[in-house]
């Protein structure tokens, strides 16, 4: 079932069943696009991949949440955009654009003082990220704006579509968590109001752009922090954004304060499929093309849960940082499970303290990698990442990784 093909109500095709999830890949200069960039999705379209998603692209320069993130809020690389789409969409491979807002999650190297619906500090960030203060509701409507543009945008270079980023714990993200989100204005409060900025965006990409042109979601299945955006929340966001005719939605979970994307139940790791038992309960309020990306390794686990009946695309991320040409050695007969142990340097003050963000470091070094043309790496040395990012970007280098 992995090399059926798709098609999408609005009549895009899918070659395949490999949906490549959103990596932070850090490849930009000057918040602009570069060929690193282009040659990156050059090899993953030349890989076998059906739908590649880039990692995040901010839709403001106010919004980044990392050093080297893409901004587009204009067309001044509307040259390289375009060799990034026709790189990423040969062999006839959908290349979706991440569309981005980072709100609060943007580190004080980045932003001194970050936006968010209300003026709620994260917790445990202290001295990595100041406190944010709340958008003004005209600044909202400018956001919306400014979403809506770089999706013109994107369509204009060639890309198959985008991906609003709704997960993670960055903006839209944040609209629609009660503990993120307390405002008392028609932005806040009731569900409906919390998903207001989301669905504000969706319908205004949508009346701009072609109908074959994809617009997505990611969405997180709960925050996983308490009086956060649980499961129920997460499903009417799910039915509601159906109903409105989203073309795809992606399901991940948690944010900087609770990284459950990083983690999983062992019952969730036999089946290598983190968010299987949520896809479960989507099924039942909607029918739109459902990918949950995490945790999947084997061939037999991802032709598993496709059998299911409860997902219609297979979400892999980091081994294809390591294995680029992942779907096609499936194809071939020649995949051999990849493993993808926890990059550790093996002293604990340091992995205990610096794990995630050395974890993210390793695999954006591998990407890197391949944005130079050269192999990725498996056996690089996480004390080596360490010192680059340190050297690089100083102490700040350690808090500007995404996951």
């Amino acid at each position: 079932m992995l090399f059926q093909s798709f098609t999408f109500p609005n009549g895009k095709t899918a070659k395949n069943r490999f949906f490549k999830s959103a990596m932070e890949e850090q490849l930009a200069k000057h918040d602009q696009p570069t060929q690193a960039l282009v040659r990156l999705y050059d090899t993953w379209a030349k890989g076998g991949i059906g739908i590649s998603v880039t990692g995040n692209v901010m839709v403001s320069e106010t919004g980044k949440g990392s050093i080297n993130d893409v901004v587009l809020s204009d067309e001044r690389s509307m040259d390289m955009l375009k060799a990034w789409a026709k790189a990423g969409t040969q062999n006839d491979t959908l290349l979706i654009m991440q569309i981005n807002h980072a709100g609060k999650q943007s580190p004080k190297a980045v932003n001194k003082t970050p936006v968010a619906p209300s003026a709620v500090a994260l917790k445990g960030m202290d001295g990595f990220i100041n406190p944010p203060r709340a958008l003004a509701e005209n600044e909202i409507e400018t956001l919306i704006q400014q979403f809506i543009g770089a999706a013109k945008i994107a369509e204009q270079a060639g890309f198959s579509g985008v991906q609003i980023h709704g997960a993670h714990g960055y903006l839209v993200s944040q609209f629609l968590s009660p503990h993120h989100n307390q405002r008392s204005d028609k932005w806040g409060g009731s569900l409906e109001n919390r998903m207001r900025f989301l669905v504000e965006i969706y319908q205004g990409i949508r009346a701009v752009v072609r109908p074959e042109f994809l617009v997505g979601l990611k969405l997180n299945s709960a925050d996983f922090q308490k009086g956060g955006f649980d499961e129920s929340d997460s499903i009417q966001v799910v039915q509601k954004m159906s109903e409105l005719g989203i073309d795809f939605i992606e399901i991940s979970g948690g944010n900087y304060e609770s990284p459950a994307m990083m983690s999983s139940k062992a019952s969730t790791q036999k089946r290598e499929a983190f968010f299987i038992d949520y896809a479960e309960k989507a099924r039942k309020v909607s029918q739109v093309p459902l990918i949950i990306t995490g945790g999947f390794r084997s061939e037999s686990a991802m032709n598993d849960a496709l059998n299911s009946g409860h997902l219609d695309f297979i979400g892999i991320a980091r081994p294809l940082a390591i294995m680029p040409d992942l779907p096609n050695q499936i194809k071939n007969g020649t995949y051999q499970t990849i493993t993808t142990e926890r990059i550790k340097t093996g002293v604990k003050a340091v992995d205990s303290k610096l794990g995630a963000v050395l974890e993210m470091d390793w695999y954006m070094n591998q990407m890197a990698l391949i944005g130079q043309g050269k192999q990725p790496n498996p056996k690089l040395s996480p004390w080596k990442v360490l010192a680059k990012t340190i050297i690089a970007n100083g102490k700040a280098g350690l808090s500007t990784g995404r996951s």
